[in-house]
């Protein structure tokens, strides 16, 4: 279900160096219904300073600056807009940079081999309570995870039978599937689609596996469920 016309919209503020990438951005969110663009930067000195503005809903940042890191903002973010969410937009695709920036902070990060239009259906999917990370990167990322998993010397032992089921028994069998179509690297859309529900729903079952589990990514969410023994593949 679409939001009422009466929300107000989106905050969105940008910091990204990159002067074509930013005004296809800035032009998209600006046509979008239900989205402001509120702030523009385009290096670590000018989002500082916009950081000292009322906060945004959504901080969308590149990492490669030319006068920083763009993980100082990202953590700047954290200290001075709290409950914003802030999503990577980098053309960096490693597990180190994917890694740091989630450790800093970040809740989504996409490769800019996506549109800017795409990046706003993140945008909305972010600020829902989603967590949305390109495909690429979560399957380059749930693959190496399953084989650190593979190597570990003393692997996780099941809850025995008559033991405390707790952990187990916190996740429904429907949150279990979206969790498990998640580790398999599908995107909402398509849990959506093979489950036969709305891509609305899909984010509903994602934010009570979250609050559930306790984490706020994707990536965490997974790791988390098999240290539970709640996934088996």
């Amino acid at each position: 279900m679409s939001e009422p016309s009466s929300s107000p919209p989106i905050q969105v503020a940008l910091v990204e160096d990159d002067v074509f990438f930013a005004r296809a951005l800035a032009d998209s969110i600006r046509v979008a219904p239900d989205m402001r663009l509120q702030g523009l930067a385009a290096n670590c000195r000018q989002a500082f300073q916009m950081l000292t503005q009322p906060a945004a809903d959504v901080l969308l940042v590149d990492l490669g600056l030319p006068d920083g890191p763009g993980m100082d903002i990202i953590r700047a973010a954290q200290r001075q807009w709290p409950r914003c969410a802030v999503m990577v937009s980098s053309v960096f695709g490693d597990e180190a940079h994917v890694i740091q920036s989630l450790e800093a902070g970040a809740t989504g990060y996409l490769l800019k081999d996506s549109t800017p239009m795409q990046i706003v259906e993140e945008i909305r999917n972010v600020h829902a309570g989603g967590s949305p990370i390109s495909p690429l990167i979560a399957r380059q990322l749930l693959t190496r995870f399953r084989q650190a998993m593979a190597t570990e010397a003393a692997p996780v032992p099941p809850l025995q039978a008559g033991g405390p089921q707790e952990e187990q028994a916190r996740l429904s069998p429907r949150e279990r599937q979206v969790l498990d179509y998640i580790t398999k690297g599908f995107s909402y859309e398509e849990i959506g689609g093979l489950m036969g529900v709305s891509r609305n729903t899909v984010l509903s079952f994602v934010r009570r596996i979250y609050a559930k589990l306790k984490v706020r990514s994707q990536l965490e969410a997974i790791y988390e469920a098999r240290v539970q023994g709640l996934l088996h593949s």
